[in-house]
């Protein structure tokens, strides 16, 4: 799978957002991931003497690791798709300014606890809509890189698609429909066989339980017990 190769990488994103419900969730609660993230790296020292920008509100924006990240994410996604990437790089950016100016507000001290909480917030959520709507574990479990640069950009890139109907480019959608779909059945199928050797194993196990050799001398024992029991009641005269 290419670093810039669009369809593939949201196919793959795809197959693990394919309940409503959860694709909502991420809608929501990915993009405040991000923007309390650059809160927190605007702490970060700055990369160069003099990076500090002073704005209008007499706030500051830092040419420091939040700057940097804000960077690569914008080219990396203007490298996926020029039309929605574009946006997706411009809110990123707007996202640098808009964190920055909290935290030049907040102070580093109130600043860590309020990205603590919404990061608890906003990941318990998406936990949950993966639990309970999806049944899929999410994807960072199986592509760490792309859950953390990438998913911003295909929430937005899916609710473009799902509510101005927009793609890349003609068949795109068909093309990636169908390999998520792929991807899916494939996963149940693997969950399925999983699940028939998880069963099997534990059968044979306790089938072995019951016929090893200790269990069979137990039983043998107390059915001999339960015959000398039974010999002696029918051989004692009644009273």
């Amino acid at each position: 799978m290419g670093l810039f190769d669009l369809e593939k990488h949201f196919a793959f994103y795809g197959a693990y957002h394919s309940n409503f419900i959860n694709i909502l969730i991420h809608m929501i609660f990915v993009w405040p991931i991000l923007f309390t993230a650059s809160v927190l790296l605007y702490f970060t020292p700055p990369l160069f003497k003099l990076s500090a920008i002073r704005s209008l509100d007499d706030g500051f924006l830092i040419f420091n690791y939040g700057f940097l990240f804000t960077v690569i994410y914008a080219f990396y996604y203007v490298g996926l798709d020029k039309k929605a990437a574009s946006l997706a790089a411009f809110l990123v950016v707007l996202c640098w300014i808009g964190s920055s100016a909290l935290a030049h507000s907040l102070g580093f001290s109130l600043a860590w606890r309020v990205v603590l909480a919404s990061q608890l917030l906003c990941w318990t959520v998406q936990f949950i809509g993966h639990g309970v709507f999806e049944k899929r574990a999410p994807a960072l479990l199986d592509n760490l890189a792309q859950a953390f640069l990438m998913a911003p950009f295909f929430v937005l890139l899916e609710a473009l698609q799902s509510f101005f109907e927009y793609e890349p480019y003609p068949g795109f959608h068909a093309r990636v429909k169908a390999e998520i779909d792929a991807d899916i059945k494939e996963w149940r199928t693997r969950n399925r066989r999983k699940f028939l050797n998880l069963n099997g194993i534990r059968a044979q196990r306790r089938y072995e339980r019951k016929w090893s050799p200790d269990n069979k001398a137990k039983q043998e024992t107390s059915i001999s017990n339960a015959c000398s029991l039974a010999t002696q009641n029918l051989l004692s005269p009644s009273k």
